[in-house]
C-alpha cells in the first residue's frame, strides 16, 4: 500500500489547492471530503470516490478499507494529514471524490415537487445550513440561482455535515431557473418585502418552488416579476429581514404542514 509522509509531495500539494482553490477544483473535476460519515453519505449519494487517504494513528488500515471499496488506498503521516485536514475535530480520513455537474437537466423530481431555490447565498455557513434543512425536510431538490462560489468549497461541505450529498442540487443562472420552473408547470413563490402577502396564507400542496434571496438586497427583480405570488413573513421586531436560512426554514415547514408532513 502505498505511503504519503511529506507534505512537500507533489500529490499531497495538489490536495492543498482543491481546499483552498474554486479553480483548482473545477479543473480536475474533483474535491476533498473529511470524515467518515461524510464520506458515507457522499457514496450513497452516488459520488465517485477515487482515493480515500487515512491517519494510521487515528484510524485503522482495516477501518479505512471499508470505505474505499474500489477507491485506492493511501496512508499518511499525522504531518500530511494536518496539512490537509479542514476541522478542528478529526477523524483521520479524507477522500478525493469527483464532482458532479448540478446541471437542471439532470434533477430527478417526482410528480407533485417541493423546490427550494436560493438567489446568490453569500456565505458557505448559510448554504450548509439551507442544505441541512432540505435534507430535514427531504426536499425533492434545492436549486443555487447565480452562485457566488462552487458548491464543493470546503466550508460548505464542512457546513452542511454532509448533506451536500444528501439533497438532490442543481444550479443555474436566475433566467434558466425561471424558465425550467415554468415548463414544469411548477408555482413560483418568491420571498421579498416588495408586493408581498402572508407566507402562510398560500397553498403549497401543488408542485412548489420557495425562492429566498440574500440578507442583504433580497430577491432580483427578475424573481419578484416572475412570481406567482410574492410572499412575506411578518416581522414584529425592529428589524426587516432575518437569517436566510432560517427564513428558508420557516417557509419549508410551513409547505410540509399543509402537505401532512
Amino acid at each position: 500500500m502505498k505511503q504519503i509522509t511529506s507534505v512537500q509531495n507533489p500529490f499531497i500539494k495538489s490536495l492543498v489547492l482543491l481546499q483552498e482553490k474554486s479553480k483548482a477544483r473545477k479543473q480536475t473535476g474533483t474535491f476533498l471530503i473529511e470524515g467518515q460519515r461524510e464520506i458515507e453519505l457522499a457514496q450513497k449519494g452516488g459520488y465517485e470516490i477515487e482515493t480515500i487517504l487515512f491517519l494510521p494513528e487515528i484510524i485503522s488500515e482495516n477501518e479505512a478499507g471499508k470505505l474505499s471499496h474500489s477507491a485506492e488506498l493511501i496512508e499518511i503521516s499525522k504531518e500530511v494529514y494536518q496539512k490537509l485536514a479542514y476541522r478542528d475535530t478529526t477523524e483521520g480520513i479524507l477522500a478525493i471524490a469527483k464532482s458532479k455537474t448540478l446541471s437542471l437537466s439532470e434533477l430527478d423530481l417526482g410528480e407533485n415537487p417541493l423546490i427550494l431555490v436560493a438567489e446568490a447565498p453569500e456565505k458557505p455557513g448559510n448554504i450548509g445550513a439551507i442544505l441541512r434543512t432540505a435534507d430535514a425536510a427531504n426536499l425533492d431538490a434545492v436549486i443555487i440561482a447565480n452562485p457566488k462560489s462552487d458548491l464543493y468549497n470546503p466550508n460548505i461541505v464542512r457546513s452542511s455535515v454532509g448533506c451536500l450529498f444528501t439533497n438532490n442540487i442543481a444550479t443555474g443562472n436566475t433566467e434558466e431557473i425561471i424558465t425550467f420552473l415554468k415548463e414544469k408547470n411548477i408555482s413560483i413563490y418568491c420571498a421579498t418585502l416588495q408586493n408581498s402577502t402572508g407566507y402562510h396564507t398560500q397553498d403549497y400542496t401543488t408542485p412548489t418552488a420557495l425562492v429566498v434571496g440574500t440578507e442583504a438586497t433580497g430577491l432580483t427583480q427578475e424573481w419578484r416579476d416572475n412570481a406567482t405570488q410574492n410572499i412575506i413573513i411578518p416581522m414584529q421586531g425592529a428589524i426587516d429581514s432575518m437569517n436566510v436560512s432560517v427564513a428558508a426554514a420557516i417557509l419549508i415547514f410551513e409547505a410540509k404542514r399543509q402537505r401532512g408532513f
